[in-house]
């Protein structure tokens, strides 16, 4: 479990498949920790990840991009990447930059494993 002020990742596992239930903010500072912990998962033969951004209370750039890599990342090796969004802000966020087209975004990590 990683921990700064604004910022928490646990990992859990649904049958066969990594969950990393992300809180806080996702921003400069913390997204290179969220993608070392993509990269790693996908690097060690995860073919789906699930990424549960219902505690995330905050998006920038960088986070954004750290998603796109490792969604860009699992593909390339025949894995998939799967988001879990609640916030209206965040699906709002997703939507205007496109990035809705580019992820498998749903509402729970039940349909996450089953789409």
């Amino acid at each position: 479990m990683a921990t700064d002020a604004f910022f928490e990742v646990t990992q859990s596992e649904l049958p066969g498949v990594p969950v990393l239930d992300v809180g806080g903010e996702i921003d400069v500072a913390t997204s290179p920790r969220l993608k070392e912990l993509l990269t790693g998962l996908i690097e060690g033969g995860s073919a789906l990840v699930i990424v549960n951004l219902t505690e995330v209370t905050f998006i920038d750039s960088t986070g954004l991009g750290a998603l796109a890599a490792a969604v860009r990342d699992a593909r390339a090796v025949g894995g998939d990447l799967r988001l879990v969004v609640t916030s209206p802000q965040i699906i709002k966020l997703l939507e205007l930059t496109g990035l809705d087209e580019v992820f498998s975004v749903v509402s729970s990590t039940k349909d996450a494993v089953g789409s």
